[in-house]
């Protein structure tokens, strides 16, 4: 058994022992794909496992993240901060080595994965971060942002539409510095992969212009580093390698869908073993094999990440104001002053807020030279062009617009991507309604506390003719369930500029804001602090207070006619602005109390959207002027009307509240 031969067995063996002893996983990705790693880390993969997040690393996605006992196997033995012990705590209470990989958890993960089509898009993303930044830094004798961009994937992840969704955008875009290793293993968890799939993946790679390699035997360790090596010379296409695999190698049931997510257990895990030549006990490492990894992963990886220190000294002192702003890219140091802007909004002037955003977006660009902004083919709807930010492109990776075409999950997995390598700050809009189609994709940056930026138009059934499937209702309710998921829905430019400086200066949590396509009149005079608190008194009671209109968005011009009117009646109530109901959940019992006092039952709050999530404000005996149905085509100030949000309706549903 030469020394490859043994370090492999030893990666299969830990993936049979790891996933025996939790009596859970899937071993069967791990067989057959062991060859392709050890390749990919020991010959050609820079990384440093020392410094795991050294900017100028190689990425890895591990996109079939249910192959995780695969990857932590090998960043044990290449030397990251992960231990025998940790291997042996696979899949338990707060263990580092989680079922799926988890960034916030185990060392060396560059993404967390496992919901299959998402890893290639967001090794998708990477790469295009790579390109944007290595166009803007690097110099002439200082490529101070080089490197590649890796997925491994299986046949689960080719038949998810995203991965054909951000597959074709990066062929488009000649994103040669992303490779795909495809363990093409024929089987999935139900069957063969006849039952449900037969194209010819090759061909359709080869049709959205990807360079693709065939490995006919996936445990040939010289043709996989032949086709690796043939994947990097190609500078213009990114490549997937396609290597035919056995799904559970060495298993009695190799080839089959009974190794894919079971258990080998003790007798077949031992067959196994000895079938690779390996009798010894279990999580047993070989001196041999941390000698290959030392070699060939760490030591291999400290001298590339020495010689990129020694450049970066140097080209601090060729260009101390880039390195000073990569610095501090890196560092995800991003922010905007907005005072001198705001001067150009004056109380009573009336503007939609998705056209606000566009002008604060164009400032916050001449601010934040690695701010970039996109959207699924909806620019002129959603206003989110840099002018004269140039377009992102094979032809100009330093372009700040990002044209995702209409490919929504896509476009935030990507987005994804990017952020995780880090360097930039990436924002995107589309139509609210349409959040439905990334939602998967935004789940995942909440779980990796991704501050990515979505500003979403179109809001409301404001939204008029186009109708029901173009007006959201259910949607705010939705974003507003997620865990970790920062919701802003700002009611004029005041709030809107607040809005985007808190989105800037997030950095654990996505930021969706929420913007109209109709016209609203700035009134608030909202400070940053309102807006970070999530909800604030916007217009106080004259003298006593006889109740609360609660709004949020468009509405709160709504609940401020409406409080002038009901004064005129005799009522004196308070008009209470929510931009973010998880911002104000966060604030002390005192601030609440202060904003919507518990003695004052009297409430009604107005969004036009569903009421779901909105009793906790108004309690039993508040009332809702809500939403609970689909909306209409027809004019907008026709269907708003109709719906019943009007200064009228609002007079009379809250007189109508009886405590």
């Amino acid at each position: 058994m030469n020394q490859s031969e043994l370090s492999i067995a030893t990666i299969r063996s830990l993936g049979i022992d790891m996933i025996n002893k939790a009596n859970s996983g899937h071993p069967g990705m791990v067989l057959g794909s062991a060859p392709a790693l050890y390749t990919l880390f020991t010959k050609e993969l820079k990384v440093f496992p020392k410094e795991s997040d050294w900017f100028n690393r190689d990425r890895f996605v591990l996109a079939s993240g249910h192959a995780s006992s695969l990857l932590y196997s090998l960043l044990h033995l290449s030397g990251y901060d992960l231990t025998m012990d940790d291997l042996k705590q696979f899949r338990q209470w707060e263990s580092r080595t989680p079922g799926h990989p988890e960034i916030e958890i185990t060392d060396g993960v560059d993404a967390s994965s496992g919901p299959l089509g998402q890893g290639i898009p967001t090794a998708v993303g990477m790469a295009m971060a790579e390109r944007f930044l290595a166009d803007r830094y690097n110099k002439e004798e200082f490529e101070v942002v080089d490197h590649y961009s890796y997925a491994l994937c299986g046949d689960g992840d080719m038949q998810e539409g995203v991965t054909y969704e951000a597959a074709s955008l990066a062929g488009h875009l000649s994103l040669g510095k992303l490779i795909v290793l495809y363990d093409s293993n024929r089987v999935t968890l139900d069957g063969p992969l006849d039952y449900s799939f037969s194209e010819d993946v090759k061909k359709r790679f080869e049709a959205i212009n990807w360079q693709v390699v065939y490995v006919n035997d996936g445990n040939d360790v010289s043709a996989i580093l032949k086709a690796i090596k043939k994947a990097k010379k190609e500078k213009y296409k990114p490549t997937l390698i396609i290597m035919n695999t056995v799904i559970g190698f060495g298993s009695k049931n190799q080839g089959t869908n009974k190794v894919h997510g079971a258990p080998l257990g003790a007798e077949d895990g031992k067959a196994a073993k000895l079938s690779y030549g390996f009798d010894h006990p279990d999580f047993y490492v070989p001196e041999e094999v941390y000698d290959d990894f030392q070699k060939n992963v760490y030591s291999r990886g400290k001298r590339t990440f020495n010689k990129w220190k020694k450049m970066m000294r140097e080209y601090k002192n060729a260009y101390p104001e880039l390195y000073k702003e990569l610095s501090d890219d890196v560092k995800g140091k991003y922010s905007f002053d907005y005072e001198e802007f705001l001067n150009s909004y004056p109380e009573g002037t009336s503007e939609a807020t998705r056209n606000t955003s566009e002008k604060i977006i164009n400032e916050i660009a001449k601010q934040n030279p690695t701010f970039l902004s996109g959207t699924a083919d909806l620019a002129s709807s959603t206003k989110t062009t840099i002018k004269d930010g140039g377009r992102f492109s094979c032809e100009n990776y330093s372009g700040r617009n990002l044209f995702f075409g209409i490919r929504e999950f896509a476009m935030v997995a990507i987005m994804n991507g990017m952020t995780l390598h880090k360097g930039v700050k990436v924002a995107s809009g589309g139509f609210l309604v349409f959040s439905d189609y990334f939602k998967a994709a935004l789940r995942m940056a909440c779980l990796m506390k991704l501050p990515i930026v979505l500003p979403l138009s179109h809001d409301s059934i404001a939204v008029g003719e186009d109708g029901p499937t173009h007006q959201p209702v259910e949607q705010l309710a939705m974003m507003r369930s997620m865990i970790n998921m920062q919701v802003i829905r700002p009611a004029d430019a005041y709030e809107m500029c607040a809005a985007w400086k808190k989105a800037m200066e997030t950095n654990d949590c996505p930021t969706a804001l929420i913007l109209t396509r109709q016209n609203v009149t700035n009134l608030t005079h909202a400070t940053y602090d309102d807006v970070c608190h999530g909800a604030y008194i916007a217009s106080k009671e004259k003298n006593q207070l006889d109740g609360i209109l609660i709004a949020t968005g468009s509405e709160v011009e709504l609940a401020f006619q409406a409080q002038t009117e009901l004064f005129k009646q005799g009522y004196d109530v308070r008009v209470v602005s929510m931009p973010s109901m998880e911002l104000f959940d966060k604030q002390s019992d005192e601030y609440k109390e202060l904003v919507l006092p518990r003695s004052m039952r009297k409430r009604l709050a107005i969004e036009m959207g569903t009421d779901f999530g909105w009793h906790k404000y108004i309690g039993l005996d508040g009332q809702m002027l809500s939403v609970n149905q689909f909306g209409a085509s027809a004019p907008a100030d026709l269907v708003i009307k109709n719906y019943g949000f009007t200064v009228e309706n609002v007079v009379n549903t809250f007189l109508a509240i009886s405590i």
